[in-house]
């Protein structure tokens, strides 16, 4: 039975969400608990992803935090962001005892390809086969997936299609699974608008354009996806290192032009492809996520809330939380991974 139950969080009455983490003494002071709008709150530190491993297509690039024998959390970041969307998120989940695993995805950071001749694809279910294949090598039978933009709807995709392999899921912007077919229909002018970035990487002078102005887009994006929060130089500089990756400029390319319908994908992906363009419910215990500041394109809660059909929530984070909510509000977020882990 569908348990839909909208909760809103705001900087200043955070206290009974964050009741757990406050009880373990891995809050922060009262000044910096309340303002999830700082621009650096993990005071200069990062996550670094020091571990790797061989996973499929991929050798991904990895940090981990946590005791090895605790229930796993795998994190996923969007574009154009990176494992530091985590770095205040990791340490608190690591704190209650959880394994956390915090992956670049393909064409970010440390995450290479085996070969050089595997095709650098973008789309959705190549990401979430990255995904399972990751869970395989770690050795890794069943975890609580959580993410944003990007990793969001590879969080969704594992729960859609492993349902097994999950014991929860935390999806900001809620349902994200994706189609062709919906791609190529026309939305109203205002809609289209929000997604000038997809018309322009469609042209071979949007690819070139990225490709020499890339950490110039990427805070433009970040500006505009999140207009309230005030990131400092250092705060971007640490995330940017990962878009000089090789693979980096063909994978968000081709992801956009797959969305589309320009481009094609791999067959051996067809089949998950087939079974996402059918939007399958997600069967798996969920908190889905906004900001109320969110200015990137997203959709009405209402408009996905029947697609999860175990017992799930929707949580709206005030005080200004743009799009990289983990970044933005960590306490929040870690909460959400914290509460639905327990419902399984």
């Amino acid at each position: 039975m569908r348990n839909l139950r909208t909760g809103n969080l705001t900087r200043r009455s955070f206290g009974g969400v964050a009741l757990g983490l406050t009880a373990a003494g891995i809050l922060a002071d009262k000044a910096a608990a309340t303002d999830n709008r700082k621009a650096d709150r993990s005071n200069g530190r990062g996550l670094v992803a020091g571990k790797r491993i061989e996973a499929g297509d991929l050798t991904v690039g990895y940090a981990e935090l946590g005791p090895q024998g605790g229930p796993a959390v795998i994190l996923f970041h969007g574009w154009p962001y990176d494992i530091n969307a985590f770095a205040e998120v990791a340490p608190l989940l690591a704190e209650q005892g959880h394994r956390v695993i915090v992956p670049h995805l393909r064409g970010y950071g440390g995450t290479r390809f085996l070969s050089e001749d595997t095709m650098r694809n973008g789309q959705q279910s190549a990401l979430a086969v990255d995904a399972i294949k990751l869970m395989d090598a770690l050795k890794i039978e069943k975890a609580t997936v959580a993410g944003f933009d990007w990793g969001a709807r590879t969080a969704d995709i594992v729960a859609a299609l492993w349902p097994e392999r999950c014991r929860g899921l935390v999806s900001v912007s809620g349902y994200l699974i994706g189609n062709q077919a919906a791609g190529k229909t026309p939305l109203p002018p205002a809609a289209e608008l929000q997604w000038w970035y997809q018309f322009y990487f469609a042209t071979d002078r949007g690819r070139d354009g990225y490709e020499k102005y890339t950490n110039d887009f990427a805070k433009l994006i970040w500006r505009l996806a999140s207009p309230q929060w005030k990131f400092d130089d250092s705060t971007f500089e640490r995330s940017a290192k990962a878009f000089a990756n090789p693979d980096h400029v063909p994978i968000v390319v081709h992801n956009y032009r797959w969305r589309l319908g320009l481009t094609q994908g791999e067959n051996r992906f067809d089949e998950f492809e087939t079974k996402l363009a059918a939007g399958p419910e997600i069967h798996v215990p969920t908190i889905t996520m906004e900001g109320d500041a969110n200015g990137a394109p997203h959709l009405d809660p209402k408009a996905y809330a029947a697609k999860f059909r175990a017992k799930n929530e929707h949580r709206i984070v005030a005080g200004g939380i743009g799009h990289n909510l983990p970044q933005e509000a960590p306490e929040a977020f870690a909460k959400a991974i914290i509460d639905v882990d327990s419902w399984s």
